[in-house]
């Protein structure tokens, strides 16, 4: 499993509707399930940005369809990080010269 890390900020419409987005965050879980993709965790933030997710998918392409699929309902726009486990980075390095 891939991970990744998407920080998010609230766009006019997510701002709107700030008392929904718990139960938003709720339904994007299920909605995750169901194309493969698992949230590990929901954090909402203060600073930059207003809501961090942790995710793992099976491959690049179930991730990103997720993504476009939760930034179509207009409530966030965010950015996404592909993150490393420590066995990850491991092999990473010992692949450096």
């Amino acid at each position: 499993m891939t991970t990744f890390v998407t920080l998010y900020n609230f766009t006019g419409q997510g701002r709107r509707t700030i008392k929904d987005t718990v139960k938003r965050a709720e339904a994007a879980k299920a909605a995750a399930l169901q194309s493969g993709v698992k949230i590990k965790e929901i954090l909402w933030l203060q600073g930059q940005y207003d809501i961090m997710v942790i995710t793992e998918s099976p491959d690049d392409a179930a991730a990103n369809a997720f993504s476009i699929a939760l930034l179509q309902m207009g409530n966030l726009r965010g950015q996404t990080l592909r993150a490393f486990t420590a066995t990850e980075m491991t092999e990473i390095l010992a692949k450096v010269p």
